[in-house]
């Protein structure tokens, strides 16, 4: 075979759903939405999983709740001083002239705002982390053409700085740390609902106190014994990486994406159940979005239609949130029960991902 040569296998996707979500991200002119969604996934039971969570959602007056609460796109550059006073010297001046330097991003950007700047001193190390706005672009080029232009204007300052690099891994980019919870990267989203107690009963054969517990002593302490970095969660993975090649995102963003934390609380009027991802990094425009099959599902979704910048990204980000939902309360409620998981994914491998 030739080298240059390759083949395509397509990842099998299913549309599952409607999941009934409702939010200002979603849903403007109305009390809801109900939007089928694509997941492409070779682990099959995640379907039927997500469906499940899905059909659940239906029976709520406002389904599944969705809050953007934060979006930014971050680079951080790495500049190189003499000594840390000449490194917090160039800092403070950074700081002052912030203007100046969203100038420079509004002149070379038609979308690119930048919005903040956060500096840390390590020796005579000097690390700006820039935060932009990249409308309804994942951004992650664009943030990095933008702090080539802005790393430029600062050198020609003549501050006592010398060319570090482009990027610093304070933005942090696909890997697992702090920073991004704590100051944002991509969308952050909630995704929540208040289950009726009839309703966790009848439909996943639990109670709102077993599925408290669960989320205390699993998702909470489980992940804090196992040194989870700012992460409590079940298997939000699983349903991001699904969303995220049906739609065209960049796959290896579940790094930090997956960072999130379920919450629930036994209330006297059912189970309330959250679940937040504060680095949701995604897009509707950009590498990838042109490929047939990612175009007709973002158009599927509703995320191509004539609205502000920015507003097909966060509609995109809801929905993912929404369906990261669906899949983690699902799973957590067969954990309740002794050998339910073993069983429905037997069960559910050989029909082959039949919806539950």
């Amino acid at each position: 075979m030739n080298e240059a040569a390759s083949t395509t296998t397509a990842i099998p996707t299913r549309w599952v759903g409607p999941l009934r979500v409702s939010g200002d991200a979603i849903a403007r002119d109305a009390p809801y939405e109900e939007v089928s969604v694509p997941l492409a996934t070779y682990e099959t039971p995640l379907w039927p999983s997500v469906g499940r969570g899905a059909s659940i959602s239906r029976e709520l007056p406002l389904g599944i709740r969705t809050v953007v609460v934060d979006e930014r796109m971050t680079r951080s550059t790495l500049f190189v001083a003499e000594d840390a006073v000449a490194a917090t010297a160039a800092a403070r001046t950074i700081d002052e002239r912030l203007a100046e330097l969203q100038e420079v991003v509004s002149g070379s950007s038609s979308h690119g705002r930048l919005i903040e700047v956060h500096s840390e001193i390590v020796g005579n190390l000097l690390f700006v982390r820039f935060e932009f706005l990249t409308g309804d672009a994942s951004g992650h080029n664009m943030a990095t053409k933008a702090a080539d232009a802005l790393m430029e204007r600062i050198l020609s300052w003549r501050l006592g700085l010398d060319y570090g690099s482009i990027s610093g891994n304070f933005c942090s980019d696909k890997k697992a740390t702090a920073v991004n919870g704590i100051r944002g990267r991509g969308k952050n989203v909630v995704a929540e609902l208040l289950l009726p107690h009839e309703v966790v009963d009848r439909r996943l054969r639990t109670t709102a106190s077993r599925m408290t517990d669960l989320v205390v002593r699993k998702n909470l302490v489980g992940s804090t014994i196992a040194g989870a970095l700012r992460s409590a969660n079940a298997h939000y993975a699983n349903m991001l990486l699904a969303f995220y090649l049906a739609t065209g995102q960049d796959a290896a963003n579940i790094v930090e994406g997956s960072q999130g934390i379920t919450y629930a609380e036994d209330r006297q009027d059912g189970l309330y159940f959250s679940c937040t991802l504060p680095n949701l990094i995604v897009g509707t425009v950009g590498n990838g979005k042109d490929l047939p099959h990612v175009d007709v599902a973002l158009e599927r979704i509703g995320c191509r239609e004539e609205r502000e910048p920015g507003a097909n990204a966060r509609r995109l980000a809801a929905l993912i949130a929404a369906s990261v939902l669906c899949g983690e309360l699902s799973l957590l409620a067969a954990q309740t029960n002794p050998g339910e998981l073993m069983a429905t994914h037997l069960l559910m491998e050989r029909k082959g991902g039949a919806d539950a």
